[in-house]
């Protein structure tokens, strides 16, 4: 059925640095489209100085919002940035019904890519235009996290280990390569990496081993469009995991380039599991999720089905 527009209030919280300034040169045309193609929608912009303000902007915009009423949409919620701004909008809209429409202007773009919304922009625009409101999991983390939090949520995947550190690598860097930053840092991070030990549970059975990197999650992208769970469904109600058990650093060298794919799962280093459930801890790890830096372990992290309501292409 079609909903109406009329009345509803969308409010676009904005990251005008976001892929170097892209999302500044964008908006006008993303503002415009919304009032042309919407024009019964009461559209409130916000751009952002600071990670802090968005973080507020996003929580203040689904405090206010008004559900859906007489066959008209609900007041909703639209982020524009990279994977930082889609972390915050999903984090204010989780549990709350408040729908959420994204548009990527990053580097990354991973959430996206991972629940099945275009990564260029003006497409995505036209998912949120068409008004196809869906549901997806979403992952919960509780733990003793950053920023003196106890629970957040996560959209893609948590990162702990090499990836973790590359992660880390990433956001240290002065200067920028793009979507190529993360590969950059990779080969940087490689020639001196360990392996990890991790102390796991896993729907509550213990798992204890050292690994190159153990990520989790619910969509499969990481690391501007590394494929790190190809086997990951938003809509199946569990998490996935992958273990790269210890490997040469040739060997790991060797798997990056297939990661991009998903091809790398087929290595026989390489093991895939899926858990409704899963406590991650372990020695010298760092805890990285949709690219933010989450905080310590251990962190309890577990599949919450439809925590998610999103503006997502109609099923074909």
């Amino acid at each position: 059925m079609s909903l109406e527009y009329d009345g509803a209030t969308f409010s676009l919280v904005v990251n005008p640095n976001a892929g170097h300034g892209k999302a500044k040169k964008l908006l006008g045309h993303v503002t415009a489209t919304i009032l042309t193609k919407l024009p019964g929608v009461n559209l409130r912009v916000y751009q952002t100085a600071s990670f802090a303000e968005a973080r507020l902007r996003c929580i203040e915009a689904v405090g206010n919002a008004r559900g859906q009423v007489a066959g008209h949409r609900p007041d909703s919620l639209l982020v524009m940035g990279g994977d930082g701004m889609m972390h915050l909008g999903l984090n204010a809209c989780a549990a709350t019904g408040v729908p959420l429409g994204l548009i990527p202007a990053g580097s990354g773009n991973d959430f996206c890519r991972g629940v099945g919304i275009p990564t260029g922009f003006a497409a995505a625009l036209d998912v949120i235009v068409a008004g196809n409101l869906g549901k997806i999991d979403l992952m919960e983390m509780t733990g003793d996290l950053a920023q003196g939090a106890r629970r957040r949520w996560a959209g893609s995947i948590l990162s702990s280990g090499f990836d973790a550190r590359v992660n880390a690598r990433v956001n240290r860097m002065k200067w920028t390569l793009g979507s190529l930053s993360y590969t950059w840092a990779a080969l940087a991070e490689l020639s001196i990496f360990e392996p990890l030990n991790y102390r796991l549970l896993v729907d509550g059975k213990p798992l204890q081993q050292t690994a190159m990197f153990i990520c989790v999650g619910s969509a499969g992208y990481f690391g501007g469009g590394m494929h790190g769970l190809p086997f990951a469904d938003v809509r199946d109600g569990l998490l996935d995991l992958t273990i790269i058990n210890p490997v040469s650093r040739m060997t790991l060298l060797r798997l990056l380039p297939a990661m991009f794919t998903g091809a790398f799962v087929r290595d026989p280093a390489v093991r895939c599991l899926r858990a409704r459930e899963v406590v991650v801890d372990g020695d010298g790890l760092i805890a990285y999720a949709d690219g933010e830096d989450v905080g310590k372990v251990p962190i309890t992290l577990r599949a919450v089905p439809d925590a998610l309501t999103l503006y997502l292409p109609e099923a074909k």
